[in-house]
């Protein structure tokens, strides 16, 4: 059963939500716009599995592919992986770990560096949000170093369990104290919007719209 906040952040669009916090005060919470969704189409929104990693050279095969291992086993259902490797060289999630994670009921991937094996990531349908791509893996250069601690991508230090809600605009963070509040908000400007576009297409003048309503 999907966490209720979930579902209904899932039918907010990001441009609302921006609206909504920027307006109770808050910063810092808009992803790098160069974090890129292969699924435009399709809303990505639940809390955060957070993940910090390292590059090793000198770290071996086995190594790595133990501790890569041992970190999908701990990803939970109903969140997004959400991980800051902080590298861009090698790929931080690929079809094997995808086909995982989706299996144990991840919702997603937010990877602030590269992927791979995007044609399998697209074939499952698993949404997977990152910089670029590259065929290269994290075999004997790569390591976690923590899990469900707070990361920074960009501006935004997300810390476990706050929310991602993201879509074709965007990514942002919204921080599980308030999101009760955020998405009770954002459906209510939803409301209001749709009121404002009925207004527009019935022919009022813009400005009295916005006047009348508030918002625009």
């Amino acid at each position: 059963m999907q966490d209720p906040i979930t579902e209904r952040l899932a039918q907010c669009y990001t441009g609302v939500v921006h609206d909504v916090m920027r307006a109770m005060g808050l910063r810092d919470f808009t992803f790098p716009p160069e974090l890129r969704p292969l699924f435009p189409e399709r809303r990505l929104a639940g809390p955060a599995f957070t993940i910090d990693g390292r590059v090793d050279p000198r770290a071996d095969a086995h190594e790595t592919l133990l501790a890569w291992t041992g970190l999908l086993s701990r990803a939970k259902a109903g969140h997004i992986w959400v991980s800051q490797p902080n590298d861009r060289v090698v790929a931080h999630m690929g079809e094997l770990s995808a086909e995982t994670l989706k299996n144990k009921g991840v919702l997603g991937c937010v990877a602030d560096g590269f992927v791979r094996d995007v044609d399998f990531l697209l074939e499952m349908g698993f949404q997977t949000w990152s910089r670029g791509f590259t065929p290269r893996d994290i075999v004997g250069y790569w390591l976690p170093r923590a899990v469900e601690v707070d990361i920074r991508i960009g501006d935004v230090v997300v810390a476990p369990g706050d929310y991602l809600v993201g879509d074709r605009d965007g990514l942002l963070r919204v921080p599980k104290a308030i999101v009760a509040d955020v998405v009770e908000k954002a459906e209510a400007a939803i409301a209001t919007e749709n009121k404002v576009r009925t207004a527009i297409l019935a022919g009022t003048d813009p400005q009295q719209a916005y006047l009348k309503f508030g918002k625009f």
